[in-house]
């Protein structure tokens, strides 16, 4: 089973590299509709009920919700306290946000190779006892490949759009 998700993973991670490799910093803030969320002075658009319809994030958004939510599930998966959303800081546009998401890569390859799989989940599933570390590391998984693919798509509309 580990040998799988980290497989799975390490598929997912060389797709996001070849995007990593290629942004610039004018990528992180291009607004592709009028109605996008963004990162404005380091902070993050949010809301706390979805909006209708959806904003249509902008990479600097895309990075910082990987960050974010990849943050509070190692903070869970290490056993230190988790972190609110409005804590987790976006570290800029370019190599701050890059590094920034090989250095989460870099501690989540290391948590995943001691981990128990067959312990419960502490994260996203925290009150389903069915849930267990095995279902978190395949969520990471799906999770990461979705902000792929929106990051492949927002530099695949920028390129054409220009």
């Amino acid at each position: 089973m580990r040998d799988l998700l980290r497989w799975q993973f390490d598929l997912t991670w060389s797709l996001l590299e070849l995007h990593l490799a290629e942004l610039t910093a004018e990528d992180f803030r291009w607004e592709p509709s009028a109605h996008t969320w963004a990162v404005r002075d380091g902070v993050p658009d949010w809301a706390d009920t979805e909006p209708d319809p959806i904003p249509v994030p902008t990479i600097a958004w895309v990075t910082w919700h990987i960050g974010w939510w990849w943050s509070v599930t190692l903070d869970h998966a290490s056993g230190r306290t988790p972190r609110e959303r409005t804590e987790i800081g976006w570290p800029g546009d370019g190599e701050p946000a890059v590094k920034w998401l090989r250095d989460l890569r870099a501690e989540w390859i290391e948590v995943l190779a001691d981990i128990d799989l067959a312990a419960p989940a502490p994260f996203p599933w925290q009150d389903d006892p069915t849930m267990t570390i095995a279902h978190m590391a395949g969520w990471v998984n799906s999770e990461l490949m979705k902000n792929v693919a929106e990051i492949g798509q927002l530099r695949l509309l920028r390129a054409t759009s220009a």
